[in-house]
């Protein structure tokens, strides 16, 4: 596919300023996944990319965790002809994610994992350790962009992004955007879908 990044610019997926990543940490690039998520042609181009990746790897089911990864397990899983299901935040209110709504996997179920936008790598993980108590292989993660280019890895679990580049990301102690007083904002825009 064409390269991702230069499609995110033109449609103000990337935006420049001093954010506060879900993570905690601090960057002066933030990527705005439903800028492209609200999109059902960009959607589908994206995980067409996936779908070829995957397609000659006998996966059953995509794997994503909420919010954005859903939909992109979701289409994915449509166009290979497989199942999706979803990692939600835990019932209980606590940390991590947990299969649920009555999802069952079969014993020996090949899984490819999808994501929007990989930093540190936390709801990955998250969705890892939640299939950790079904019967099922990791085949694979998948994300549409690997901001950490290369750096966050999951041991043994191959990961394929559509687009890797390094953003920088710091810990607010250490941010040299506070120290030089620019205004932290919570990413996140209002837009009017059809606008």
């Amino acid at each position: 596919m064409t390269d991702l990044l230069t499609q995110l610019a033109h449609i103000d997926a990337i935006r420049t300023g001093h954010f506060l990543y879900a993570s905690g940490k601090h960057g002066d690039t933030y990527v705005e996944k439903f800028n492209l998520l609200r999109d059902p042609a960009a959607t589908s181009k994206a995980c067409e990319f996936f779908a070829e990746q995957f397609r000659d790897k006998d996966i059953d089911v995509v794997v994503g965790p909420t919010t954005g990864g859903i939909l992109l397990a979701f289409e994915t899983a449509r166009q290979m002809g497989v199942a999706s299901a979803y990692a939600e935040r835990a019932s209980d209110g606590g940390s991590g994610r947990e299969i649920r709504r009555g999802t069952t996997f079969a014993p020996g179920s090949r899984v490819v994992v999808v994501d929007d936008i990989l930093t540190t790598g936390g709801s990955v993980r998250e969705t890892l350790a939640a299939l950790e108590s079904h019967p099922v292989e990791v085949v694979a993660v998948g994300v549409l962009v690997d901001r950490s280019n290369g750096a966050t890895t999951f041991g043994d679990i191959p990961l394929v992004a559509i687009a890797s580049r390094k953003f920088d990301a710091w810990d607010a102690e250490n941010c040299p955007l506070c120290a030089q007083g620019v205004p932290l904002e919570k990413p996140g825009t209002t837009t009017t879908p059809g606008s």
